[in-house]
């Protein structure tokens, strides 16, 4: 691995690629299907080839064209999908949300850096569902984790959801499975966001960490009860110097909360450790946790149940985007509801009412 910058960023996944080069040089067109951007002609087969082979610059090409909206891109993609299935399923799935502050950055790189290190390939997706123009914070997280974004063992790549959760279950799933696909042991999803996307993660990863500060009380005001009903592992970062002692006694305030709330997850007691990202200790127990909850969830039948439990949950979800999707796209519907809605503000129709009106 070269340290030289440029090498640094043509070998990583932030490199910006020159593109394909056209086809059309007289030779025979190929049958494959094939996926057009820019007037670039690229081969889905020879794309997904590449992808299996364990280019990281192919994996990210193949992601934009997931998250393509263009309708000429949609069948290429499902194609695309639909060759990675086969090789899918593989991974340890991870989410990891935390309270601002909590050093969600610093903890994915020393992890990521670990998991490297034990030999397993690690792919890292950021989503924020409330941010569709910046698409979180993953710019910053890139320069942030410069050591983790060069290790040829790791993909990192923002997950964006053009402003919608329903863009969570469509875009960062068929993400993680094309990272699947291309040989990654470890998936590790960020929340970037606070708030609803915790629970949109939890339903599609196998493991959930909740992130927080030294200090339960503190946090624990600005923490809702769901979101710790949602995790197996509470991890208290900045284990060190003088924080040590009192990130332990944390650690130990929430272990007595996780006691009393309903488990996330069948025959497990959820737990919380400590960690410290600046001297890359206690990273080896995150691990070991994790690898104790598969081997259980294994014994009860339920690593597979919830997968199953969380594809059907898409596909519902995938249901309820395309019919919102289509209701607006009818001709004159987005003038009625504005219609509708001066009428509602006006008093003069009930909102039962004006429903009743769009669907009639």
């Amino acid at each position: 691995m070269t340290n030289h910058p440029d090498e640094f960023v043509k070998n990583s996944a932030m490199h910006v690629m020159d593109g394909v080069p056209s086809s059309h040089d007289g030779r025979k067109k190929s049958k494959r299907r094939r996926f057009v951007k820019k007037n670039r002609d690229i081969s889905v087969d020879d794309l997904f080839t590449k992808i299996k082979a364990g280019s990281r610059l192919d994996l990210a090409k193949g992601i934009t064209l997931l998250e393509s909206i263009a309708s000429h891109d949609k069948a290429a993609a499902q194609e695309l999908l639909l060759k990675a299935l086969p090789h899918t399923g593989k991974s340890i799935r991870i989410g990891v949300t935390g309270v601002p502050g909590a050093g969600k950055s610093t903890f994915i790189e020393s992890f990521g850096l670990l998991l490297s290190e034990l030999g397993f390939k690690v792919a890292v997706l950021a989503i924020d569902p409330s941010s569709s123009l910046t698409g979180g914070s993953i710019l910053g997280d890139k320069t942030r984790m410069e050591k983790l974004a060069s290790d040829p063992n790791v993909f990192i790549r923002p997950s964006p959801t053009s402003g919608t959760l329903g863009g969570v279950h469509r875009k960062t799933r068929e993400t993680m499975l094309l990272c699947e696909s291309a040989g990654y042991d470890v998936i590790l999803i960020e929340t970037v966001g606070v708030g609803q996307s915790e629970t949109a993660v939890r339903n599609m990863v196998d493991f959930f960490m909740l992130l927080a500060l030294t200090g339960a009380g503190d946090d624990l005001q600005g923490m809702k009860k769901g979101i710790m009903e949602l995790t197996d592992l509470i991890v208290v970062n900045k284990a060190d110097g003088a924080n040590e002692r009192p990130a332990k006694r944390t650690m130990r305030e929430y272990r007595q909360i996780l006691h009393v709330l309903q488990p996330a997850s069948p025959d497990w007691s959820s737990t919380a450790t400590v960690v410290s990202s600046i001297n890359r200790t206690g990273f080896e127990r995150v691990w070991e946790i994790i690898l104790e909850f598969k081997e259980t969830m294994l014994e009860n039948n339920y690593w597979e149940t919830r997968r199953e439990e969380q594809t059907s949950d898409w596909f519902k979800a995938m249901i309820k985007d395309r019919l919102i999707e289509s209701f607006y796209n009818e001709p004159g519907r987005k003038e009625e509801v504005s219609k509708l809605e001066l009428e509602l503000l006006a008093g003069k129709l009930t909102v039962a009412a004006a429903v009743d009106k769009l669907f009639e």
